[in-house]
C-alpha cells in the first residue's frame, strides 16, 4: 500500500485522517467568484492545519455549485497549495470520454506530482436531460450501465499498457507514462491515484474486487452507508494498489462558536436541500431566509431526518460525532464537507475542528 496516497498518518489526536470535499457552494447574493475564493482559502487551510486531502465535486445545471470543472479547479488548487492531496470527489466518468480524464488528470500529475486523486463516480451528477447536453449519451442510466468497461478503458490510459491489436494501442494519454519511453524521455513514476465512489453497493463492490480504494457518500446516502462498507470489505481482493481495503466516507459536518450558530448555519444547508429534492435548486439561502422560511409539516420531518446525519455543534460536540462515527463504521478516513452561507461560516468550522483534535 502507498503510504502517501492512503496510510494512515493522522495529525493530533484525530482518530482516522481528516480530509475536506468542497462543492464551491454559491450563496444567495454571492457569485461564483467568490464562492471559488472560498474554495482556494479552504484549501489552504487544509493543507496549513493538517488536513489529508481536499477534493471538488462535479455537479453540473446547478446555480448553487460552482464546481462543474473539477480539473480547472484542482489546477488552481495546485498553485496555491504545497502538501496536501487534491483530488476530485467525484469526476462522473460517464459523462466524459476515458482518454480525456486521463489527459486532464494526467496533466494534473505534472502541475503537482504525489498529490494527485481521481476519484470516479458512475451516475452523471446531474438530471438525464443535462447528462445527455453533456453530449455522452442521449438514453438516461446508459452511461452508468457501462461503468465497468469505461474504468477499465480509463485505467489503461493512464497505465498506457493497451495490448498489442487493441484499437487505442497507438494511442498515448499526454502527459502519462509514454513520455518515458520514448527516447531521451524523462517521466516520473507517479500516476493519479484512482479512487472508486458510490452511495449503493455497485462501486463497493467494484472497488473490492479491483482492489481500489473506496470512498462512500454517507452525507446524502447514511442509510446504505454501513451496508455498503460490508460489501466492499467482503468483495476487497488486495492489488498492487492496496494490501487491503481502504474506506473513506463523507460527512457532512459544521463547527461554530456556540450550538445555535451552528444550527443557524446548518438551517441553510437543509433549506437548500429541501428544494434541490423538490426540483427547485438555487443558491445557498442566507441564514435569515431560513430563518424565516415557513416549513409544512412535511418539510419539517424532512429536515429532522436530513439533519439526523449531519455533526453540528461546538467544536467538541463535532468530536465527539465524528468520533462515534469513525468507531460505529471502522472506517479509515473521513472526508468532511461544511454547507453553510458564504466564507466565514466554512472556513472558521474546519479552523475550529482543527483546533479540536489538536491539528
Amino acid at each position: 500500500m502507498a503510504e502517501a496516497q492512503y496510510g494512515t498518518t493522522t495529525h493530533g489526536q484525530a482518530p482516522v485522517p481528516l480530509s475536506v470535499l468542497d462543492l464551491a457552494t454559491v450563496g444567495s447574493g454571492r457569485t461564483a467568484g467568490q464562492a471559488l475564493a472560498t474554495t482556494v482559502e479552504l484549501a489552504r487551510l487544509a493543507d496549513r492545519r493538517g488536513y489529508r486531502r481536499f477534493w471538488v465535486a462535479e455537479h453540473h445545471s446547478m446555480p448553487g455549485v460552482a464546481s462543474s470543472s473539477p480539473a480547472v479547479i484542482l489546477a488552481h488548487l495546485a498553485a496555491h497549495t504545497d502538501r496536501i492531496r487534491l483530488g476530485s470527489g467525484g469526476v462522473m466518468l460517464p459523462n466524459h470520454a476515458p482518454l480525456v480524464i486521463a489527459e486532464q488528470f494526467g496533466t494534473l500529475e505534472a502541475l503537482a506530482p504525489g498529490r494527485i486523486d481521481l476519484g470516479l463516480g458512475r451516475a452523471p451528477g446531474t438530471d438525464g436531460a443535462t447528462a445527455a447536453a453533456l453530449r455522452r449519451t442521449d438514453r438516461p442510466g446508459e452511461g452508468a450501465d457501462d461503468f465497468p468497461r469505461q474504468l477499465a478503458e480509463l485505467t489503461r490510459f493512464l497505465d498506457d499498457d493497451f495490448p498489442d491489436g487493441h484499437p487505442y494501442a497507438r494511442i498515448h494519454a499526454v502527459p502519462g507514462p509514454v513520455q518515458g519511453r520514448v527516447p531521451g524521455g524523462v517521466q516520473r513514476a507517479d500516476r493519479p491515484a484512482v479512487w472508486l465512489l458510490g452511495s449503493s453497493g455497485f462501486s463497493a463492490q467494484l472497488a473490492g474486487a479491483l482492489g481500489l480504494p473506496f470512498s462512500f457518500a454517507h452525507h446524502f446516502s447514511a442509510v446504505n452507508t454501513l451496508p455498503a462498507l460490508e460489501l466492499y470489505r467482503s468483495s476487497f481482493r488486495p492489488s498492487a494498489v492496496l494490501d487491503r481495503p481502504y474506506a473513506k466516507i463523507g460527512v457532512q459536518a459544521l463547527a461554530a462558536d456556540d450550538a445555535a450558530q451552528a444550527r443557524r448555519q446548518v438551517m441553510t444547508g437543509a433549506l437548500s436541500m429541501l428544494r434541490l429534492r423538490a426540483g427547485r435548486p438555487g443558491l445557498v439561502p442566507t441564514p435569515e431566509e431560513a430563518e424565516a422560511y415557513e416549513w409544512s409539516a412535511y418539510e419539517r420531518e424532512f429536515v429532522q431526518d436530513w439533519l439526523g446525519n449531519v455533526v453540528h455543534g461546538t467544536a467538541d460536540e463535532v468530536r465527539a460525532g465524528l468520533d462515534a462515527l469513525v468507531a460505529r463504521t471502522g472506517v479509515d478516513e473521513l472526508m468532511i464537507t461544511a454547507n453553510a452561507h458564504g466564507a466565514e461560516a466554512k472556513v472558521r468550522s474546519f479552523e475550529l475542528i482543527a483546533d479540536a483534535y489538536g491539528m
